[in-house]
This record gives C-alpha cells, sequence and structure tokens, in this order.
C-alpha cells in the first residue's frame, strides 16, 4: 500500500464544516463570523508516549483526545484537525482499527480531519487541532487572582498506577487494571466543561505532565502563588485503595502522575455557584483544591497543606520530556 492509498482508505471523508479538506496542497477552514481561532499541537512518540504494543485503537482516541484537552482548557469549541503520521510499514490490519479510534472521537465531537501528511519511519504521531472561541472569552493561564479557588475536575492518578502496573508488574486485581489502564489509554477530554466555564474560570490549564506542573504554569503566567490543601485532592484517585495495598505513593501519584487530561482552572469565591452549575451541566466533577495567593517577597510560590495545618515539603516532580 503507498502513501496515497493508505491516506484514501483510512483518512480521507467527507468535511462538511472544512471550505476544503484532505485532497490539495492545504485545506480551507473557515471560523464562524466573529470567532477567534484555537490552535495547538500535540506528538505523541512510540516508546517515550507509548508503548510500542499500544492496542491501535485506543492510540487512535488518545492521540487526538490529548490535543481536544488543550482545546478543552482553552474554552473552545473543536472545529477540525490535521494528522501527521510516521509509519514503520503500511499496515492495515494496524491503521484499520487506529483510524477508527481517533475518527470515533472525533465523530462524538463534530472535529473534521482536513488533512496532513504521512511517511515511513519510527512510529510518531503528530495532530493539529482547530477550535474556535468568541474574542475575549478565551480561557488562558494568566488570569487567575489573589482569592480565586483552585479547582481540578474528574480524577486524577490512575494514569500513573497504570503505567507502574505495566512497567513494575505490580499485583494489581484484573477489574482494578482495566480501570487504571482505561484512565491511561482513553483519556476524557473535558471540552463541555471548558465551554461552561466560559465567564467563570479566570485561568484553566489541562493536567498533561501533573497537576503541580501544569498549575505551576499558572501560576507563572499570572504571577501568583497557591495552597493546595493536600486532604482535598488525596481523595481524588479512583483506584487509590489498591494503590496504597500495592505500595504506591497515592499522593505523589495525584499531585505528579502526568497523563490525567482534566482541567485545573480557579474562580472567584463569589463565582462557587456558577462552578456547581458549569459542573452539573457538563456532567463533570469538580473538586475545590486550595486558593490562590498573592506573591509576597521570595515567599514559597506554592504550599501545601496537611490536614493538621502544617506545611508539606513539595518533593513532587511533574513530567519534563528532557529530564524525565
Amino acid at each position: 500500500m503507498g502513501e496515497f492509498e493508505l491516506i484514501q482508505q483510512f483518512f480521507t471523508r467527507p468535511t462538511p464544516r472544512a471550505v476544503l479538506g484532505v485532497g490539495d496542497d492545504c485545506a480551507l477552514l473557515q471560523p464562524a463570523p466573529g470567532m477567534q481561532l484555537a490552535i495547538s499541537s500535540d506528538m505523541l512518540v512510540s516508546g517515550r508516549h507509548f508503548f510500542a504494543d499500544a492496542d491501535p485503537y485506543a492510540l487512535g482516541h488518545k492521540a487526538l483526545a490529548v490535543n481536544l484537552s488543550d482545546l478543552a482548557a482553552c474554552g473552545a469549541k473543536p472545529l477540525a484537525f490535521t494528522l501527521a503520521l510516521a509509519l514503520p510499514a503500511a499496515d492495515p490490519a494496524w491503521l484499520e482499527p487506529f483510524a477508527k479510534g481517533m475518527l470515533a472521537l472525533a465523530d462524538a465531537h463534530g472535529c473534521e480531519l482536513i488533512g496532513g501528511d504521512t511517511t515511513k519511519g519510527p512510529l510518531n504521531i503528530c495532530i493539529t487541532v482547530f477550535g474556535e472561541v468568541p474574542p475575549r472569552q478565551a480561557l488562558l493561564r494568566s488570569g487567575a487572582r489573589a482569592g480565586d479557588d483552585i479547582y481540578v475536575s474528574g480524577t486524577l492518578g490512575d494514569a500513573r498506577l497504570a503505567l507502574q502496573a505495566r512497567l513494575e508488574k505490580l499485583n494489581l486485581a484484573d477489574a482494578t487494571m482495566k480501570s487504571a489502564c482505561q484512565h491511561m489509554d482513553m483519556p476524557t477530554a473535558r471540552l463541555e466543561l471548558g465551554l461552561a466555564l466560559r465567564g467563570i474560570a479566570t485561568a484553566a490549564a489541562d493536567v498533561s505532565d501533573g497537576l503541580l506542573g501544569d498549575l505551576g504554569h499558572i501560576l507563572e503566567r499570572s504571577g501568583v502563588g497557591a495552597t493546595i490543601y493536600t486532604d482535598m485532592v488525596q481523595g481524588l484517585m479512583h483506584n487509590a485503595e489498591a494503590a496504597c495495598a500495592a505500595g504506591q505513593d497515592v499522593l505523589a501519584f495525584v499531585l505528579a502522575g502526568g497523563d490525567d487530561y482534566e482541567l485545573v482552572f480557579t474562580a472567584a469565591p463569589e463565582q462557587r455557584a456558577a462552578v456547581g452549575a458549569a459542573s452539573k451541566n457538563s456532567n463533570t466533577i469538580v473538586t475545590r483544591i486550595g486558593h490562590i495567593d498573592a506573591l509576597a517577597g521570595t515567599n514559597t510560590s506554592l504550599r501545601l497543606i496537611a490536614s493538621d495545618g502544617s506545611a508539606l515539603p513539595n518533593r513532587f516532580t511533574s513530567f519534563d520530556h528532557f529530564s524525565t
């Protein structure tokens, strides 16, 4: 199978929302009148972001989901995406489920595949996603203010448990392993929550490299500090009991596990009812875990407070591609 046959068979579809889709040197994309384009790219590399024997259907889902998560963190509605794909071989038995997993998620969110590239090489998946958002309504990392509440969506740490099990062969029950792998392999992009938080959240980011690391991006861009209460985050891991029984550090998984693709966001205290409504309307659990602080002199920008009120050392390091 050649490059263009591969594209035609697995990745060429009608694109009614795009002016022009796959087949020309460029695609043509027109956002709704008065809307701004939100654009993000993510790359997944075999052996770095996923195991070489990863299920292709789940990998197709995840490759798009991690990009949609960026749109969710911006409060943007998905429009379209491009796919750049390096393949060791043009294997239809792998390509068919990969395309099905990716395009099923794309269809669920009205996000059209409009172009890209394929080449032979080590397995590498790069997606650029396009969304739209009204002017001045995008959720940014730079809007957090002292006194804001800090929230996180969904659960955290279960993807890290799955990774540890796959690397270290932890003794997990079948049901626990299946649940943890579901979090790692088939993440949910919180698009509905992101849209519901427009005009409510003051800042937001998606949790891809670990809660503290991604919250740290908000703190840096906003010029603020934060206090996190560990008793508020301890219960965020779905499989916490199983992780404890296996001798794992639940707090480390929750605060720095990575691969969660939830949203961490801030909002003023007077918006608590509105945050609750956004949670309900998007069918997404959100948990308040701390507050934003003003920076004072050389004070540490992020404090962890235990249930007894004592400060805990921040021993947690999030994922970094060039230091991990």
